[in-house]
Order: C-alpha cells, then sequence, then structure tokens
C-alpha cells in the first residue's frame, strides 16, 4: 500500500477547499445519509482535513459531541478557524495516536484518507480500537480508477503527455480504492457486518478556468504533479484537457465523481 507522499502536499488548507473541498462537502453529506444520522451519538472523525465531514455530521446527525483529528498542523488550525460549533473539537492527531475516549466512540469515521496512510488495515484497526462495543467504523474513499472522473481525465491526459505521470496516477497508486479491498481490510482488521455502496455527486465546472484553477493550487497529488512541471509542459497539459473536457450546452462541463464507502461493527 502506498502512503502518504511528502510530494503530495498537504500544507494549505484554503487551495484544498478550492481544489477539493466543495466536492468532499457533497460527498460527506451523501456519506452520513448511507450511514444512518442517529441522534445524540459521539463521534471520532479521523483526518478530518479542513472538516467536511465533521461539519456534515453536525448539521446531519445531531450529535453530542465530534472529535475531529489530522495530522496537518495547517488543516486543523484552517478547521478551527471555519468551524464554531461547540460540539466539535479540532486536534492534531496522527495515524498510531489517534484521540482517546474513556467510553469509546460510537461512530470512528474516515473521509478520504485511508488510501493515504502506510497501512491501512493498522489504521482500521486502531480506529475500531477507538469505538465502543456496538460501535460503528466506517469510511470512504475516491473511485479513482473509475467513475472519479475530473481527475481520472486528468491523469489520462497528463500519462498521455508524460509517461513519467503514470507512477504517480492515483488510480494506479491506490489500487485498495475498490469495494472488495475495502471490503477484505474491515474484515482483517476485527470488524464483523460488513457491507460497502458507491456513492455518486454531480461535479459542475462552470467553465475550463474553474476545472483548471484549482489544479494550480499546489495542494494535493494532482496539483503537486502539476506545480512540479515546467512552465511549458504545464500549458501542454491545460490544453489536452481544455480540448477533451467539452462543455454541455450550457457552456458548463458536466462530471460525475463516484467514491466507495464501507462500514462494520465493533464487538
Amino acid at each position: 500500500m502506498n502512503p502518504i507522499s511528502s510530494d503530495d502536499k498537504w500544507a494549505t488548507g484554503d487551495a484544498y477547499e478550492a481544489f477539493m473541498g466543495r466536492w468532499s462537502r457533497k460527498l460527506a453529506t451523501e456519506f452520513i445519509r448511507w450511514l444512518g444520522p442517529e441522534p445524540g451519538l459521539t463521534w471520532l472523525d479521523v483526518g478530518c482535513g479542513t472538516g467536511a465531514l465533521a461539519s456534515t455530521i453536525c448539521s446531519l446527525a445531531d450529535p453530542s459531541s465530534v472529535v475531529a483529528c489530522d495530522p496537518s498542523e495547517s488543516f486543523v488550525e484552517h478547521t478551527k478557524r471555519r468551524i464554531a460549533d461547540p460540539r466539535i473539537s479540532v486536534v492534531v492527531g496522527v495515524d498510531g495516536d489517534l484521540p482517546r475516549s474513556s467510553k469509546g466512540f460510537d461512530r470512528v469515521v474516515s473521509g478520504l484518507v485511508l488510501n493515504f496512510l502506510p497501512d491501512a488495515r493498522q489504521s482500521v484497526q486502531e480506529m475500531w480500537t477507538r469505538s465502543c462495543g456496538g460501535g460503528v467504523v466506517a469510511a470512504y474513499v475516491w473511485d479513482y480508477a473509475g467513475r472519479m472522473e475530473f481527475l481520472r481525465v486528468f491523469w489520462d491526459e497528463a500519462v498521455a503527455l508524460d509517461a513519467k505521470a503514470r507512477d504517480l496516477d492515483e488510480g494506479v497508486r491506490f489500487a485498495m480504492c475498490r469495494p472488495d479491498a475495502l471490503e477484505s481490510i474491515f474484515r482483517n482488521a476485527g470488524l464483523r457486518d460488513t457491507r460497502s455502496v458507491a456513492l455518486e455527486i454531480p461535479t459542475r465546472f462552470e467553465s475550463f478556468s474553474d476545472y483548471w484553477g484549482p489544479f494550480l493550487g499546489g495542494t494535493g497529488p494532482a496539483p503537486a504533479y502539476v506545480a512540479s512541471l515546467t512552465e511549458g509542459m504545464r500549458s501542454k497539459l491545460g490544453d489536452r484537457l481544455e480540448r477533451r473536457l467539452r462543455p454541455g450546452t450550457e457552456g458548463a462541463i458536466e462530471l460525475v465523481a463516484r467514491a466507495w464507502a464501507i462500514r462494520g461493527t465493533s464487538d
């Protein structure tokens, strides 16, 4: 399994919001609806990023508390500034040393993070140890190799232009982002009654600039790759993408983003 890489550049919350935050918020809504928004529960959000999942938990699930953690201090500070809900506490928490609750958390969840961790099975097992008896552990990841279309198009064109980009392609790097692999990871971590589902959201870009601009922000694997290119190669890649992404009748680029969600129950 591929670990999180320093080359992926997860430093800037504002850049992440422009690139992925607008879509991760929509996806978090679908995830919580699928998981079942039972009120009054305690939650642990592992790898909270800029707070999309934590804030969605509060808006849809009426929790008693949410502990949101992330290894990036800049993301933690960004989330603290952005979220004022008193039910949420945001802390720096790293894989291998996640926050604890004396009674265990009712729900331990992780959004768009598992594939970036060094050992997903070990991470899920640690999430299981933070849950209470009968609690639920759940996560979701993008379908990088399939219908996560705005990234799939990007990497297809990047590899066509630069063969060295193949090793950076998230569809190649993250083979675990499939339902069978996720269910195997959850079962091997000790969880029972595992089940997975596909979650899809529309991703509408008002223009090519709306699509391409966030790739220039430097935060995340694809933007980090774009930042590594020479100006000439960056321009060629942008031209290839603009030729491929034809707008619809209203001038917008209409794509779909699919993720795989997985859940299991603690003993």
